[in-house]
């Protein structure tokens, strides 16, 4: 059978547009469908846009060290507006980019949604299109949770698109989103209040790291509620009294089924322009914000795409079930990405793009390895990892544990409490250094380097061999001698 493409790409993101241009420099046929804009998640709504909120973030705080290191400067008010515009600018030039890639590894690209008719059809806008391969990258998107009102809170993606900075706002969550945003937004001068029902923040880190970044976090103002989450949303001035609940509470009267479902199928641009709100705690705390952020979970864009009539099988959360080279039930289709929820970051989506161009277009078989992946939280400070935490680590076999927590040079001499962590978790059997945790300015590039070493296998004494950079945070790394204790 002749097929209009060898490989049809749904999704624009920086794994699917990797995947297409790959596949397209083998002499394959490609076109690539991407129904918002070229960038996806990455580039236009979440690491890029959230990196450069983060730098403006920052110096407020580093005017204030400035000053205790002899400069005479004052720090002035942030000014959201420039700085939205230049975001947004740079997010349009960054998409260009995207656009001039694609065009120039000749791959045709359709401005519209896409649509699968069987294993090998696809419907793109008024057009149909066969091809041999199938590739799914749509990525995944933020979602509010199932309760009366939900459509009156932001998630990540409006966070960009904000007309003003609240000057209050309550996030819900305590994941690597909302710690993020948290820092983010306290340091452009945002009162932030964060809610998470769990008993600590960043659950499924290294316990100690997060415990000693929460208490930075709460250090420097943001106030932090745990074992809370929200029970009731309503817009201020219609706060619910006994006897009724949301607009109609004043006089007792509640809304019917159709008034709610009305009310949480708003869109997210209702919800930016929603206005201050009223909330009530799992805990009985009644409060009053400009905004309420939900950060309390994603799910895969895989809904309405024609994928289980095709054959391929959805699970938990509408993630595509995959094998270890990404592909699904149906031969001809595969899936990278957050859309399958294997591990959701960008350098992974972009290295499942290159597996399956190795697998499919060059016939080398090649699956995805997702052993010791580095990452990084951008919070202040930020926390670096790879490897096993500490409770993972003591599970699987006997572990001895270096760790150590200073106040840095830099801080000191200002008189700033701040601490840093720096932990290493070394197998007793192998010597090998099983994981590494840092939380520190500057954490995500120095856990880049570590993770070079630890995936390499390095052991415990192959640190101690490597010379110290003298004064840096990172030399303690190399200069743990002893352990703080065995689990």
């Amino acid at each position: 059978m002749a097929f209009d493409y060898d490989l049809f790409v749904i999704g624009g993101g920086s794994g699917g547009v990797r995947a297409a241009r790959v596949a397209a420099s083998q002499g394959a046929k490609v076109a690539l469908a991407e129904e918002s804009r070229l960038g996806g998640t990455c580039v236009i709504r979440g690491c890029v846009p959230k990196k450069l909120m983060v730098f403006a973030s920052t110096y407020k705080h580093h005017v204030e060290d400035a000053k205790e290191y002899g400069w005479d400067v004052e720090p002035g008010a942030f000014n959201w507006k420039p700085f939205r515009k230049k975001l947004h600018a740079e997010l349009d030039r960054l998409e260009g980019v995207y656009r001039k890639l694609l065009e120039s590894s000749d791959v045709d690209i359709f401005d519209t949604r896409a649509r699968l008719k069987d294993e090998h059809t696809i419907d793109v806008g008024e057009k149909t299109v066969t091809a041999k391969h199938i590739l799914i990258a749509t990525g995944g998107r933020p979602v509010r949770p199932d309760m009366e009102n939900a459509h009156l809170g932001l998630v990540s993606n409006d966070m960009f698109l904000l007309e003003e900075l609240p000057k209050s706002i309550l996030i819900i969550g305590g994941g690597y989103i909302a710690c993020e945003f948290a820092c983010i937004l306290h340091g452009l001068g945002v009162k932030v209040t964060i809610f998470n029902r769990k008993a600590a923040i960043l659950r499924g880190f290294d316990d100690e790291a997060r415990g000693l970044l929460q208490e930075s976090m709460t250090a420097r103002g943001i106030e932090i509620h745990t074992g809370t989450t929200i029970s009731e949303l309503a817009p201020v001035g219609e706060k619910p009294v006994i006897g009724g609940t949301g607009s109609d509470a004043a006089s007792g009267v509640p809304p019917t089924e159709a008034e709610k479902l009305e009310r949480n199928e708003k869109s997210d641009t209702d919800a930016k322009a929603s206005g201050p709100v009223w909330i009530k705690a799992s805990n009985g705390m009644e409060r009053e914000f400009d905004h309420v952020f939900f950060a309390t979970g994603r799910a895969a864009n895989s809904d309405d795409m024609g994928l289980e009539e095709a054959g391929v099988k959805i699970g938990r959360g509408g993630a595509i079930e995959v094998d270890e080279y990404s592909q699904t039930a149906v031969p001809s289709i595969y899936a990278i990405g957050d859309v399958t929820d294997r591990v959701q970051l960008t350098p992974v989506a972009i290295r499942e793009g290159m597996a399956f161009v190795e697998t499919v277009f060059k016939g080398n078989p090649t699956p995805v390895d997702h052993e010791l992946i580095p990452s990084a939280v951008f919070t202040q400070p930020e926390l670096g990892t790879v490897g096993m935490t500490e409770e993972e680590a003591a599970e699987k076999e006997e572990i001895e544990v270096y760790c150590t927590s200073f106040r840095p040079m830099q801080s000191a001499f200002v008189d700033r409490d701040d601490r840093v962590l720096m932990k290493l978790l070394v197998s007793k059997e192998t010597r090998k250094v099983l994981g590494c945790h840092i939380v520190a300015d500057h954490a995500g590039e120095m856990i880049q380097l570590a993770g070079i070493a630890v995936k390499m296998g390095a052991t415990k004494e192959d640190f101690d061999r490597t010379v110290a950079v003298h004064p840096t945070m990172s030399e303690e790394i190399v200069t743990m001698k002893e352990p703080v204790r065995t689990a």
